[in-house]
């Protein structure tokens, strides 16, 4: 019921920072730091996005350099192996990448990243051709909507639609994101309809429901 949520589009980076498959180490490495990144995607020379190279991938190039690993951690460690002897994006990345589209919400784009335990999305269309990145702090940016608008969309989205006759009975209160709604309903029913509906507008931090059955305020004892 709450209005239409935010999509990955609302909040992703569109000037992104990419590098082919036969970008060398050392060049990778420098556009991380120039452009104060952890990750970055790699493309085929038609802008298709083929894998992700982080800073995971580059660290067994450093971790194995004066070590001798024993026959078990070969084993046990291969593709890092194979890493620490690459010279180039495409040796070096993770395949297939992890992406997102444009139009997934926020709330999947999260469940993604956490699925895969990645802090970055390279955003594509139908091509995969690369449109942007999403980062975590990007999904985040919901939570800086203020109070008043975060009380605005809560009754316009919730209290007037569930309670067309009573809503002037109810008040809507935000505080640091928290909703707190108090006042008279005809079904109690709906209150924790009301409650539900309230902490999926994108923002809210938690909601504290005293909506009380008209029921109550009427019973003589």
């Amino acid at each position: 019921m709450p209005g239409k949520p935010h999509t990955v589009s609302d909040v992703m980076t569109r000037t992104v920072a990419a590098v082919g498959r036969d970008a060398p180490f050392k060049d990778v490495v420098t556009l991380m730091e120039e452009r104060k990144v952890s990750a970055l995607p790699v493309l085929e020379d038609d802008g298709r996005v083929i894998g992700v190279v982080s800073e995971a991938d580059l660290l067994p190039k450093e971790e194995f350099r004066d070590s001798d690993p024993d026959r078990f951690t070969q084993q046990r460690r291969l593709d890092d192996l194979a890493k620490a002897g690459a010279v180039a994006a495409g040796e070096l990345m993770s395949t297939p990448a992890v992406t997102v589209h444009a139009s997934a919400t926020l709330s999947q784009a999260a469940r993604i990243m956490a699925r895969h335990g990645v802090k970055r999305l390279p955003v594509i269309n139908d091509e995969s051709l690369l449109e942007g990145v999403v980062s975590r702090s990007d999904l985040l940016k919901v939570f800086l909507r203020g109070d008043e608008e975060l009380a605005e969309e809560v009754r316009h989205e919730v209290v007037d639609r569930l309670f067309p006759l009573s809503a002037d009975h109810i008040q809507v209160e935000v505080a640091e994101g928290v909703v707190t709604l108090t006042g008279w309903v005809d079904d109690n029913g709906l209150a924790a309809v009301a409650e539900r509906l309230a902490r999926t507008v994108e923002g809210v931090v938690d909601v504290r429901c005293r909506l009380t059955p008209m029921s109550v305020r009427s019973d003589p004892r």
